[in-house]
């Protein structure tokens, strides 16, 4: 993770992560929302913070399986829940309420979040593959001068018959 870019999506993955597990507890010890912020399942909800604990370590290693399964999880979970929300407020044209607003566009960042944390890594990992520094190519990249220091070392050995 060497760009600007890849850092702080990774930290806003924690910062969403972060936030669930707020909702997540305050929900378990008795509230009914966090600030208008309500669990869609709560043993689902568990299961994917620690599927999600999982995932940041691998995007942060740059493994592609990581960012599929946040990805997939996330636009499982969250995805529905925003197609089962805004589809029947779509066809009825009721009015929005604040928390269901607010819940949506949460999962919204969350299906986003996901989409940009897996393009992220596939693209960082195919231009991993063709990685050139000037610093270091000096060094690793002068096959020529040693054949030739090879070949000019071979010719002064000393022959015994």
């Amino acid at each position: 993770m060497k760009s600007l870019l890849s850092w702080l999506i990774a930290m806003f993955m924690i910062l969403f992560w972060i936030f669930r597990i707020a909702v997540v507890l305050t929900v378990q010890y008795g509230a009914e929302d966090f600030g208008g912020f309500i669990l869609i399942e709560k043993t689902f909800e568990i299961a994917m913070l620690f599927v999600t604990l999982l995932c940041l370590i691998l995007v942060v290693k740059r493994k592609i399986l990581g960012g599929l399964i946040y990805t997939v999880g996330y636009g499982w979970y969250f995805g529905v829940y925003i197609i089962n929300t805004v589809l029947p407020l779509l066809s009825k044209g009721d009015p929005l309420e604040f928390e269901t607003l607010i819940n949506v566009m949460a999962g919204v960042i969350a299906v986003v979040l996901g989409m940009v944390a897996m393009l992220d890594v596939v693209f960082e990992r195919s231009r991993a593959k063709h990685y050139s520094d000037e610093r270091t190519d000096w060094y690793f990249k002068t096959d020529k001068y040693d054949r030739k220091y090879d070949e000019r070392a071979d010719k002064n050995q000393y022959r015994t018959l």
